[in-house]
């Protein structure tokens, strides 16, 4: 069956549906809690303060985390949207529902780790919660048409590929603290040697879903936005370290001219074959 392909709506689709709304539902609780808006700790205050924006040399300056409100807006707009009658026997969101709905949990589960204080278990659940997102981006690249509507590459493949770049930083950041706090010394390494190690592996990371997605525009805009809030930290921050700003900053340009070039490349290609 071709991913265009839509047939009659059966009871799975409907049980998958609830799974995608209620998994959206408990994301959105979680974020709350998360903001400190129902009375639980700001994620920057949990934990000890580990992941507050000085707390490593990967930690982004606080504005970054505004992206979540965009993120969850998407996010919600899919749970949504899917239940638009075309969308309910759709092949292809037979393919990316419960995989969404799977990041959706492991998001309410990271914020529910990092409320409770177990920042190496937060680690463990953002570093599941990365792949899952992996998995889902294959499935959306896999899984898109030429020629469909800009409503679902906005609300499908600009929401996963928004949440996915951002939950890559967001990774390198919680990975950062969990060792830090773990009495990690870095093998005598210089603190902002390795800064700029995971700052440029987490650049890398940007190029390769630029090459697999045909320089999907999403995962760049989330991902550089993440590295240019560390960079912004890194300047006007407790914790300044000019040579990591500098290399994040100049990492985050290199995502953006390479997707961009990927992409004209792609669609220059394509044209070619039509």
């Amino acid at each position: 069956m071709s991913e265009t392909a839509v047939t009659h709506p059966v009871n799975s689709d409907r049980v998958r549906q609830t799974v995608v709304a209620v998994s959206a539902v408990l994301a959105i609780v979680g974020s709350f809690i998360g903001s400190g808006a129902a009375g639980g700790t700001p994620i920057q205050d949990a934990a000890g303060g580990a992941l507050s924006a000085d707390a490593t040399l990967i930690a982004p300056a606080g504005p970054a985390f505004s992206i979540w409100s965009v993120i969850y807006a998407g996010l919600v707009a899919y749970a949504v949207w899917q239940f638009l009658p075309r969308q309910t026997g759709s092949a292809r969101q037979r393919r990316l529902g419960y995989p969404i709905a799977a990041t959706l949990l492991l998001n309410a589960a990271w914020i529910l780790s990092v409320q409770a204080g177990f920042l190496a278990l937060s680690a463990i659940v953002i570093v599941v919660l990365l792949a899952a997102l992996l998995v889902t981006f294959v499935l959306v690249v896999r899984t898109r048409r030429r020629g469909q509507s800009w409503v679902e590459s906005l609300v499908v493949d600009g929401t996963v590929g928004l949440y996915l770049g951002w939950v890559c930083v967001a990774t390198a950041a919680n990975l950062t603290s969990a060792f830090m706090v773990a009495g990690f010394d870095g093998f005598g390494w210089p603190a902002e040697g390795w800064g700029s190690a995971v700052v440029i592996v987490a650049g890398l990371a940007g190029v390769a879903l630029a090459v697999f997605g045909g320089g999907r525009l999403a995962p760049m805009a989330s991902l550089a936005w993440g590295l240019t809030w560390l960079a912004v930290s890194r300047l006007t921050g407790s914790l300044d370290s000019p040579t990591v700003a500098s290399v994040a900053l100049t990492t985050a340009a290199a995502v953006v001219v390479a997707t961009v070039v990927i992409r004209i490349a792609d669609e220059l290609r394509m044209r070619r074959r039509a």
